[in-house]
Order: C-alpha cells, then sequence, then structure tokens
C-alpha cells in the first residue's frame, strides 16, 4: 500500500513538474496603447503611399504603422514573439520593405499581414488596432 501512494505521489510531481516546466513564460507583455498619428505631418511622409511605414513610439519596443491600402494602415509591435524577453529582440523593417525582420534570432514576418515568414517564431506578431479618418490614425488596443 505504501509503495503504491509513493507511486502515486512520484508521478503526481513528475507531471506537475513537466508541465510547470511546459508553461510559456517568455511573452510580450500587455502594455495600453493610444496613439494618434497624422498623416500629413511632414515626418510621416512614407504613410502617403501605400506599401509605406514607420515607426512611432508606444507598446512595448514601439510600433510598425504599415499602410496596406488607400484607407486601411496595420500596426504592429515591435518587439519579436521569439523570446521577447531578450534585449535585442527588436524587428525593424527590411531594406526590400516586405518583411520585418529580428537580428537577434533571425526570424522574418511578412509585412502585410504579419505571419511568419520563417522562424523559429511559431507565433505571428502583435498587432494593434487602426482606426483611420481620412487624416489621422488612432492607434489603440
Amino acid at each position: 500500500m505504501l509503495l503504491k501512494k509513493f507511486k502515486v505521489g512520484l508521478f503526481f510531481m513528475i507531471f506537475c513538474s513537466a508541465w510547470a516546466c511546459s508553461k510559456k513564460t517568455d511573452v510580450i507583455p500587455n502594455m495600453f496603447v493610444n496613439q494618434y498619428v497624422y498623416v500629413n505631418n511632414p515626418t510621416n511622409f512614407k504613410l502617403n503611399a501605400i506599401g509605406g511605414w514607420i515607426y512611432v513610439t508606444g507598446g512595448v519596443r514601439g510600433i510598425i504603422l504599415y499602410r496596406k491600402s488607400s484607407d486601411e494602415f496595420i500596426a504592429y509591435e515591435r518587439n519579436c514573439t521569439w523570446q521577447p524577453n531578450d534585449a535585442c529582440a527588436t524587428l525593424s523593417v527590411d531594406s526590400t520593405n516586405v518583411s520585418i525582420s529580428d537580428h537577434c534570432c533571425s526570424s522574418k514576418f511578412v509585412i502585410m499581414d504579419g505571419s511568419i515568414q520563417q522562424g523559429p517564431a511559431t507565433i505571428p506578431l502583435r498587432r494593434y488596432q487602426a482606426a483611420f479618418d481620412g487624416s489621422v490614425i488612432h492607434v489603440f488596443n
């Protein structure tokens, strides 16, 4: 009887340890975002063309604001989804203006939708809401 209780206890400890180790604690923290970006501001001239993008302050490591169409903007968190707590896990738009890359882990994401283009990242980019009224983009969560 004692041996049976020991086996059950040992199984329970191993199961709990394995479950605790599998919990992902390396996640991007939630940050309050409430930014207004004026398209007609000369510093934001890149947003006047479809496919244009700029870096905006806010979020955890900043925001990439991308113009997908004449009336649609997408806002991405600049914190990579792979090991986001690493000091170098900040994303940058490639010179091709097609991909967003993390030079720390070599993950790449598609700028048009934030999907994974190349790992090791396994989660797409975090998006914030972006509402456009014709002259002002409101980025928020």
